[in-house]
């Protein structure tokens, strides 16, 4: 799984070299690691089923809007402090759970979700500007291969 991710680290500094426009850097790294999680034989039977974006509200900066993704459509608007996505955000810590149904307060956008990983997205001065969220329809999808190679290309993002 560590050459899998660094295999996927070095894809992405590809996609985004030269580009700073994070809504294409977003999506464009929702798609290739949602497709790289979905097709890759190190998941063991695992798949994944929504990869994709949060970013704090403009408007609310104690909420998190829907960014670019990949999969079924999803919850638009989430509170820090609220279900997984937003408690990583108000902590602004990586938050990896085994089972989503017993994570008190989980917002079930898509209720084939199982398991989840939400990384925070930090500014450079330490705010949080957002989360990077996979599910997974399996219970204990994520491990710590998955933490340590997710978390690298979360930096990547900011």
């Amino acid at each position: 799984k560590a050459k899998f991710y660094a295999d996927l680290a070095m894809q992405c500094t590809g996609i985004l070299q030269d580009q700073r426009n994070s809504v294409c850097n977003t999506a464009n790294i929702s798609s290739l690691v949602y497709h790289a999680l979905r097709e890759t034989p190190v998941r063991e039977g695992k798949p994944v089923n929504w990869a994709g974006f949060y970013l704090r509200n403009a408007s609310n900066p104690n909420s998190l809007l829907l960014g670019p993704f990949q999969g079924k459509p999803a919850c638009t608007e989430i509170e820090f402090g609220k279900g997984v996505c937003g408690t990583a955000a108000s902590d602004g810590k990586c938050m990896v759970i085994k089972d989503v149904n017993e994570f008190p307060g989980h917002i079930a956008c898509d209720a084939a979700s199982k398991s989840e990983i939400v990384i925070p997205l930090r500014a450079k001065d330490g705010r949080v500007l957002g989360v990077f969220d996979i599910d997974s329809s399996e219970v204990d999808a994520f491990d710590d291969y998955d933490r340590i190679g997710l978390e690298a290309i979360a930096n990547m993002v900011v």
